[in-house]
């Protein structure tokens, strides 16, 4: 395998770098701008703007890739709400650039994408469940899905995925699971709200799934998260009380009550049965993960 790594500068993108490198695979990492993985080599980073035609063929036509994994995009759910230009030329244009690409050089494609694609009515969606997306970051992503699923070419897998968290290294964002623990620790006050439910997913195991698809040649699309659905007021309330902070701090609010931009699913999460069956996935649970962090 030859790996080509989008976003490798992001949360998931260092994770699968890591277990390339523990693995011995065969990979280029690429991020717009400068390598801030410090994990990475120089020599395997390839600085590239995916929107940019003439630098995906550069790097197709002097490494030859057999695989890319796209974990690259713009997912800032209220920023592209106020952008859709530069959310469907991120999103959408990017990967029609470099699934061509890979259609080129006959290689399998595999795309990042999100539970945001459902309108959160139901919850527990299986990969087979119609989406129906409420914001401009969702439907551009069910647009890069349609992408793939258009196409003559078939050798691409779709990854949906749940608020993934963990660390890394100079990280352009942060998560909710940091940010909850650097808050509790500063004893401020939080108002989560108590009315969106999610399965939040530890990057390790998704990097791990991302890489077992490819290593087991699946094709099609996978739901990939946490085990466990809880209310975000929940799952910092769960990390305060794992780490013996208190949580008086912590006030639940309705959804409605903020002044957020896109509107969001109430309720998510993934029937897991696929994933479970096809790849093996077993992921941690939320008190396993947070042990695992350095806190």
């Amino acid at each position: 395998m030859r790996i080509v790594i989008t976003g490798s500068n992001g949360l998931l993108g260092q994770k699968i770098v890591r277990i390339c490198l523990d693995r011995g695979l065969n990979f280029i990492a690429t991020s717009k701008g400068d390598n801030r993985n410090p994990d990475c080599p120089e020599h395997l980073y390839f600085p590239m703007d995916i929107t940019n035609k003439l630098e995906i063929n550069a790097l197709f036509e002097s490494y030859y890739p057999t695989h890319i994994l796209h974990t690259a995009a713009l997912t800032n759910v209220d920023y592209c709400e106020a952008h859709p230009e530069e959310c469907e030329e991120v999103n959408v244009q990017a990967t029609k650039l470099l699934f061509a690409a890979a259609v080129q050089f006959e290689a399998h494609f595999q795309l990042l994408s999100t539970d945001f694609v459902f309108d959160g009515q139901q919850g527990n969606y299986r990969e087979t469940d119609a989406v129906n997306p409420l914001s401009v970051y969702a439907r551009s992503k069910v647009h890069a899905e349609e992408v793939l699923q258009g196409a003559a070419h078939t050798n691409w897998s779709i990854v949906r995925t749940i608020i993934v968290y963990g660390e890394g290294h100079q990280l352009s964002r942060s998560n909710i699971v940091l940010w909850a623990i650097e808050s509790l620790q500063a004893g401020k006050e939080m108002t989560i709200v108590n009315d969106q439910f999610r399965m939040p997913t530890w990057a390790d195991d998704l990097a791990w799934a991302c890489l077992e698809i490819i290593r087991r040649e699946k094709t099609g699309i996978f739901h990939i998260s946490g085990p466990e659905l809880v209310s975000i007021y929940a799952l910092v309330t769960r990390i305060a009380l794992f780490y013996g902070l208190p949580t008086d701090g912590i006030q639940p609010v309705s959804s409605t009550t903020l002044s957020q931009a896109a509107a969001r699913p109430p309720k998510t999460g993934f029937d897991l049965t696929k994933a479970r069956e096809a790849l093996g996935y077993a992921p941690l649970t939320i008190e396993e993960t947070l042990a695992l962090l350095s806190r």
